[in-house]
Parts: structure tokens; sequence; C-alpha cells
């Protein structure tokens, strides 16, 4: 059974930054698709930045290009995201999420496997 288990969620003010990290336990697949989404109170949940483990490729929402970077250590088994120049806007439960496939990565659909989330909190 595949668990996933994120961290790093806390309060940071507006251009601050965040390290958030997923810790996955089971075995996903040699290659599959891992990220993070994040969801508002009241809002459906987006995809943020995903990663194919297999094929060195990554996927970021429009709004975080550029600020937030995606990244894996496999002798860890940890994904990370970085997050840097937060907004208010971007205050949510912030969710760790894998699948051996993906046709649209940054679609929530997509996903088989989900942690139980952490809180970010931009204040402004």
């Amino acid at each position: 059974q595949v668990q996933l288990v994120e961290s790093g969620g806390g309060s940071v003010q507006a251009g601050g930054s965040l390290t958030l990290s997923c810790v996955a336990s089971g075995y996903i697949g040699s290659r599959y698709y891992m990220g993070w989404f994040r969801q508002a109170p009241g809002k459906e949940r987006e995809g943020v930045a995903v990663l194919y483990a297999g094929g060195d490729r990554t996927y970021y929402a429009d709004s975080v290009k550029g600020r937030f970077t995606i990244s894996q250590d496999n002798a860890a088994n940890t994904l990370y995201l970085q997050m840097n120049s937060l907004k208010p806007e971007e205050t949510a439960r912030y969710y760790c999420a894998a699948n051996t496939w993906a046709q649209m990565p940054l679609n929530s659909r997509n996903y088989r496997y989900w942690g139980q989330g952490t809180q970010v909190t931009v204040s402004s």
C-alpha cells in the first residue's frame, strides 16, 4: 500500500519562502507521476507542480512558474516543493499525490494516491 506523508507547511508573510516535503512508502512503480496540489476553502483542488519520475519531466501551473521548484530525492523517497515569493492567495492545504500514469499531469483526477496534506498560510 502506498502512503504519502507531507510536512513543512506553516505560516509565512507574503514574499516569504517555504519548502514542503512528501515522504513516500510502498511501491508506486518504476515510472510514475508525483506532485503537489493545493486546495483553498471553497475552491477546487488545483495542480501546482508535478514531476515524471523516469523521464525527468516537470510540469508547473502558470501561476507558480519561476517561483516554485519541484524536486525529488530518490534515496530518501522524498518529494520536495520549494516555494518562493509566496502570495496571500496561495494560502491553501497542499497535498502530495502520485500515480503510475497521468494523461493530464496537473489534473487531480489523474491521481490514485494522496497524502493528508499540510497547511500553508501566507499573510499580507
